[in-house]
């Protein structure tokens, strides 16, 4: 084996999720030092990842191969104790043990929590009492067990807390969603096993039509022709895996999965001519939140964090060809602990394939005759997870002319509430009583850019408007402002969709043939950010939900946007905290916060299953090339193109 690929390997493995083997050694490290006993849960196990300085200089072979580091989060459910450890792999040793005073927040929900709260109420006899005088049978209840913020309710300090709705079914395989026990809240101490407070704020009718999505006779007639689409490759896919790595057309990545953040992209790096230049060091979905609009004194608190409340990453799929996938799958399970510490695979979790994406680029010309067209393809990388009522897709696109997008997928079942009989300002009815209450999905992407390296900066693009004068006579004239972020205290930034704001990742080291910097765009899309009231709970614990662009100069610790421990959190961490120092931006290493997702008004069409909603954003080579990096692109073979006549 070359140097080169020894340093290769050594770089690819510093940055690999942790394998059976390591999770293993965790629990057995962790057992060894008294720090497991029959109570304590293993809430999150996940890769310390090395400092991305030093994960560079050893591949260039200036430095020492990173120690490798896991990070746990333990807690005790006999005494709500909990605890961040890091161990180290490489000398099997714990290297910090730090028991966690939950001042600023707590571990994430564990599932075994989620079953708990049922067995908890169902012994209660108010909570049972309510139920009762709303005309349903505890017994044909099911407890949804949410996080429950951070709202300063006395009583709550110092304690565990889960808030729990109850939703009625009618038999084992109806799903409970279509009646909501609505009115009623109860606010439980997981730790203590006791109900703090029950909200017993009104009694509404329990919604009786059911929402069997695969129930026959609600399908909808007019389908019955449709005939199978196959997705075929006779020569087989034009990406190659080896381990977590990907080669395709001109795309290099690694491949990594998390607990919290699922599916995490690695230094892409794209080829121009013999060289493979890098992008991106690091991507993936850093935090999620679902705020929602109702008022109520049920349900003012509902607002949920996916990845830090509840890690979406355990939650994952296992994806099924056909159904979820088509044409040439490669397929890469995930490996995550269990609340035991034992490692579990979820076969399948995620796809990879590529796609046709219509035309690249066509030209037919009017005085050479020449007439030319070419195909865009893409390569797809994806996973779906199931956090209770939602499902989300995070599907990732390279295309062959450097083009990176993200789009999140939004299905499955919204959140219901009953409808009241006097209407709602803050739902829409969709089933006779049965409301869906307004909400938003906001997903912040962290983008830890590498454009031509790690010296880089932002210039904020936008339409220039030229009045009429001396230089624009006739009034016709536009140009594009430019102005460079060069300070953290500068990195907050709103979209703008009537002057075409944009943001530029740029080079302050390489040029292209122009002398302009090399650089990538990113385009974001024109969505609200969060609409709660600034004073808010959820607007303080989710700041980054209220710009659409949050800049800040790379350090190893700043993970999550919201901070490292999101349940029951008061808020204050997270971006705010990292933009703090006010850091330069100009010529420095740099990571992207990108704020994107959707507004949802709901309609009687998401009833009872939602159809794909979506929302994403785009990376766009900007002068990063010295002209159309795809002309080399084969035109198809006509036996590809149409059918013979």
């Amino acid at each position: 084996m070359s140097t080169v690929e020894t340093a290769r390997t050594a770089l690819d493995s510093a940055l690999a999720a942790l394998d059976a083997a390591e999770i293993d050694a965790v629990r057995e490290i962790l057992s060894a030092a008294g720090l497991v006993g029959s109570t304590v849960r293993f809430v999150y196990v996940g890769l310390d990842e090395p400092d991305k300085a030093a994960v560079l200089a050893h591949h260039d072979g200036a430095g020492l191969a990173p120690e490798r580091l896991a990070r746990i989060l333990l807690l005790d459910i006999s005494t709500g104790v909990s605890r961040d450890v890091l161990v180290s792999l490489t000398s099997h040793e714990i290297r910090a043990d730090t028991v966690l005073s939950g001042s600023r927040g707590r571990v994430p929900i564990l599932e075994e929590e989620f079953a708990e709260v049922g067995v908890i109420l169902a012994g209660d006899d108010s909570w049972c009492a309510a139920l009762r005088a709303r005309g349903v049978d505890p017994a044909a209840t099911v407890c949804v067990p949410l996080s429950a913020g951070s709202y300063g309710i006395p009583g709550e300090e110092g304690r565990r807390i889960i808030r729990v709705f109850a939703f009625r079914q009618d038999h084992p395989e109806d799903h409970p969603w279509a009646h909501p026990v609505d009115g009623l809240c109860a606010y439980v101490d997981i730790i203590g096993r006791e109900l703090l407070e029950l909200i017993d704020h009104r009694i509404l009718d329990v919604p009786d039509e059911h929402g069997n999505f695969q129930d026959p006779a609600l399908a909808a007639p007019g389908f019955e022709d449709l005939k199978p689409i196959e997705i075929t490759q006779p020569d087989g896919p034009s990406f190659r895996v080896d381990g977590d790595r990907v080669e395709w057309a001109n795309w290099r990545l690694q491949l990594g999965f998390d607990a919290r953040e699922g599916l995490i992209l690695r230094r892409l790096r794209i080829r121009d001519g013999e060289r493979y230049r890098p992008v991106l060091y690091r991507a993936s979905i850093a935090e999620m939140v679902v705020p929602y609009a109702d008022p109520s004194p049920t349900r003012f608190w509902q607002n949920y964090f996916d990845t830090g409340e509840y890690l979406f990453g355990r939650f994952t799929n296992s994806l099924r060809l056909g159904c979820d996938c088509l044409g040439e799958i490669h397929y890469f399970d995930a490996v995550l602990s269990d609340e035991l510490g034992m490692p579990r695979t979820i076969p399948n979790a995620i796809c990879l394939h590529e796609e046709d994406y219509g035309t690249l680029w066509k030209h037919t010309d009017l005085f050479t005759g020449v007439s030319e067209v070419r195909r865009q393809r893409r390569l797809v990388i994806s996973f779906f997870t199931t956090v209770g009522n939602y499902d989300y897709g995070f599907y990732w696109y390279l295309y062959l002319d450097g083009t990176i997008e993200c789009e999140a997928k939004l299905t499955g079942v919204a959140f219901t509430a009953a409808y009241p009989p006097e209407g709602s300002a803050y739902q829409s009815e969709v089933a006779p009583g049965l409301g869906l209450p307004y909400h938003q999905h906001l997903f912040s992407a962290r983008l830890d850019m590498m454009v031509d390296g790690v010296a880089n900066a932002v210039d904020e693009v936008e339409v220039g408007r030229v009045p009429v004068g001396p230089d624009n006579p006739w009034g016709n004239a536009f140009t594009a402002k430019k102005t460079r972020l060069v300070s953290e205290a500068e990195g907050a930034r709103d979209a703008d969709a009537a002057n075409g704001r944009v943001w530029h990742i740029v080079s302050t080291e390489h040029t292209n043939r122009m002398g302009d910097p090399t650089a990538y765009v990113l385009h974001a899309h024109q969505t609200p950010t969060l609409l709660a009231d600034p004073s808010s709970s959820i607007a303080a614990r989710a700041a980054f939900t209220t710009r659409q662009l949050w800049v800040t100069r790379y350090a190893r610790a700043e993970r999550y946007p919201a901070g490292d421990l999101v349940n029951q959190h008061p808020g204050g961490d997270g971006l705010p905290a990292y933009m703090a120092a006010n850091r330069s931006l100009d010529g420095e290493d740099l990571v992207l916060w990108h704020t994107f997702g959707l507004t949802h008004f709901p309609r009687p069409e998401d009833w009872p299953v939602m159809p794909v909603d979506y929302a994403g954003f785009k990376l766009q080579p900007y002068g990063f090339f010295d002209r159309n990096p795809v002309l080399g692109v084969p035109p198809s073979a006509a036996a590809h193109c149409c059918h013979p006549q």
